[in-house]
């Protein structure tokens, strides 16, 4: 019997393809297919699990691959094919190795030929015999870690040298373990309390962040589905994405610059803090028309246009448009390279390379000294990335100071005073802290 095209196997190894070889985003394919094919909640499960799985340990499988495959040259949806089938029999233990098998082999006779079909079986019929090779037989420990945790080299080292050989063992393990689902309350309209009872009326169960002070962490249902969500009284936004805004010390009357404010958490969640009757507004700056017209939406959705002033622009242009001395608060959520985000975007690992690190690292100094002359004297630029590489964190923090005499460092602090014990004054959090996105924020002080 043919297999169907709504087989969840089926269109997984589609979506793998498509990403792998066109380098298209994992998360837009993989919607759009969920979106246009009636499938199960079981096989919607599977087909996600499988497509991030793989994206996650895909240099795992390929050296597992490695020795059966050889010098064969094979077609890339073959060799996606035969990463969905290793990764189901390693990772995916409960699934019975027959039916991954069968199915795996009646994908290959359905998209190929009989060679195709003759070539799926045999490597899976020997993996199943021999089994995936040992770790030990890579004798460079940093490779193997490369291996072991599917990180490229590049990271690796770069995680090695920045934090350390243990913590980075660690770092790079948290990021192939499943990202939470987090929100925060809009407590312009609501309250932390109110919102999980509210959820729990809809049979989803939140609880509170233990970074954010307004942030829930979703343990089950489909809060993008509720009421709650509907009416504005959440958005979603990592714990740690959260604390960026935290950190600023808001006060209603204030006028403040979201300088990188794409796709608008982070502007909502100042606006929240604004009272537009005492003058109190966010100027949000996006260079997309797009991007500002998502701004727009997020705002209108959380009753809080008024506090939102959405303008399309390169924030290193800002020169242009406002005064100096115009902002008593500025936010720099910085173009980085991503890092901290690895479990919700696992292809990027195997996009990026040092050399987008530097080329980042410039344009967030460029922004910097573009809003500095912008900030009050006493006011805060609050600089923060969502990647661990302190090349881009405390390296342009460092830049920026050398640079700028008139600002100075000053430690970040949060309601929940998280890691307040730290040494630096700059606030990174890991993603083996406590399973929250990878963030860094700092806070640079006007003093003249």
């Amino acid at each position: 019997m043919a297999i169907s095209k709504n087989n969840a196997r089926w269109l997984a190894v589609g979506v793998l393809d498509r990403v792998t070889k066109q380098h298209a985003y994992s998360n837009l394919q993989l919607n759009q297919v969920l979106q246009t094919h009636p499938l199960s909640d079981a096989d919607r499960h599977l087909m996600t699990n499988i497509v991030y799985g793989v994206l996650q340990h895909k240099l795992t499988l390929d050296y597992w691959l490695e020795p059966f495959i050889g010098r064969k040259k094979i077609d890339n949806w073959v060799r996606v094919l035969l990463w969905t089938a290793i990764y189901q029999y390693h990772y995916l233990d409960r699934l019975p190795a027959y039916a991954v098998t069968n199915e795996s082999i009646d994908i290959a006779k359905a998209k190929g030929n009989p060679g195709t079909r003759r070539l799926v079986t045999g490597i899976l019929h020997a993996f199943l015999r021999k089994g995936a090779r040992s770790f030990d037989e890579l004798k460079d420990p940093r490779e193997r870690l490369s291996v072991s945790t599917s990180e490229p080299r590049w990271l690796v080292d770069n995680l090695v040298h920045d934090y350390g050989q243990a913590v980075a063992e660690k770092v790079l393990n948290s990021f192939n373990r499943p990202a939470h689902l987090a929100v925060r309350v809009n407590t312009a309209l609501t309250t932390v309390t109110k919102v999980i009872s509210a959820l729990a009326n809809e049979k989803i169960e939140a609880r509170p962040s233990q970074l954010a002070a307004n942030g829930l962490v979703v343990e089950s249902g489909n809060v993008l589905a509720s009421s709650a969500f509907a009416k504005g009284l959440v958005t979603v936004q990592d714990e740690s994405a959260q604390l960026a805004v935290e950190s600023m010390d808001l006060q209603p009357d204030m006028k403040v610059l979201d300088a990188c404010a794409a796709p608008g958490g982070k502007t909502t969640q100042i606006a929240e803090q604004l009272d537009p009757e005492k003058g109190g507004q966010v100027t949000s700056l996006d260079l997309h028309a797009n991007k500002i017209r998502l701004i727009q939406r997020n705002a209108q959705r959380m009753g809080l246009v008024d506090q939102v002033n959405a303008q399309q622009m390169d924030s290193r242009k800002v020169g242009q448009i406002f005064d100096d001395n115009t902002f008593d608060a500025i936010l720099v959520d910085a173009p980085c390279s991503g890092i901290g985000l690895l479990r919700r975007k696992p292809e990027i690992r195997y996009d990026k390379s040092r050399a987008d690190s530097e080329h980042l690292h410039r344009i967030q100094l460029e922004i910097l000294d573009a809003v500095a002359a912008k900030i009050k004297k006493g006011g805060i630029i609050t600089y923060s990335t969502c990647t661990l590489l302190k090349r881009e964190n405390d390296g342009t923090v460092r830049a920026f100071l050398q640079d700028h005499p008139d600002f100075k460092l000053i430690k970040t602090r949060t309601v929940r005073e998280v890691k307040d014990d730290r040494a630096t004054a700059t606030l990174t959090i890991l993603p083996s802290d406590v399973g929250s996105d990878g963030f860094f924020i700092s806070s640079l002080c006007r003093i003249r």
